[in-house]
């Protein structure tokens, strides 16, 4: 395949970013996206020209690291990251538009690397449990009914990528502060920090300048590992709840 990619080029936080357009050409069906840039790069480093900067970890569909808005969708036109995303999904001679994630809270490093350290912040505000040092406790000594085992496992598939925020009009991190939530509450384990947890996750989510939530449904629509939006609803459940229970106090 022959591609037409316009791709935003910037050199660094501080300075103005444009759209850059490249031609490439030999591009298989069988490649992945990342692929493709890589071939895009190869080109340019061969010209002597700076290679463009995007983000990327494992290629598997795991980290989250492969933040890309692609022709106006974050990861692309399927529901996958952009790592798994394959050229088969365009055609001869299309025309690509390449963007960093859009938001507030994710200011741009270079080229389409985002930081999102934010979401690192989100978490470290309460996703976590009490865990008493020593042996490990045994595996069954904490039974844990099926329902709020599978609602916890489908919780945890958040992989963090951020594409519910770039997807979002509002630029908000609700589906992804909601699944970090969620996961843990829903454990026994996660019951000592219950009502801590979803305070000050949500307080910190909310210092870090994301906007607010509508319920559009984009951020569920743009999740690569099917986040629901009831996830939201759950968690404002939760944070009313803790918001009373601490009023009491």
């Amino acid at each position: 395949m022959k591609l037409t990619l316009r791709v935003w080029r910037q050199k660094n936080a501080d300075a103005e970013g444009s759209m850059s357009t490249y031609e490439v050409d030999g591009i298989s069906e069988d490649m992945s996206f990342l692929e493709m840039l890589d071939t895009l790069n190869e080109e340019l480093i061969l010209k002597g020209e700076d290679p463009v900067a995007f983000d990327h970890d494992c290629r598997e569909g795991i980290c989250g690291a492969c933040s890309l808005v692609i022709n106006g969708d974050a990861h692309g036109p399927e529901r996958t990251t952009t790592c798994q995303l394959h050229m088969r999904s365009f055609r001869d001679g299309d025309t690509i538009d390449i963007e960093p994630w859009r938001a507030a809270a994710f200011p741009v490093i270079k080229d389409l690397v985002v930081d999102r350290s934010a979401f690192d912040r989100i978490i470290q505000a309460g996703g976590y449990i009490t865990a008493p040092t020593g042996a490990a406790p045994e595996a069954h000594a904490t039974p844990v009914p099926k329902p709020d085992a599978d609602l916890a496992f489908e919780h945890a598939e958040c992989i963090g990528c951020g594409a519910c925020v770039a997807a979002c009009p509002n630029g908000a991190a609700m589906l992804f502060t909601s699944a970090k939530v969620n996961h843990l509450n829903v454990l026994p384990q996660g019951a000592p920090e219950r009502e801590t947890r979803v305070l000050d996750m949500v307080a910190q989510m909310d210092e870090e300048g994301f906007g607010g939530c509508t319920l559009a449904g984009e951020c569920a629509t743009a999740c690569p590992k099917g986040i629901p939006l009831m996830s939201i609803t759950r968690m404002n459940k939760e944070w009313l709840r803790a918001t009373r229970k601490v009023a009491k106090q």
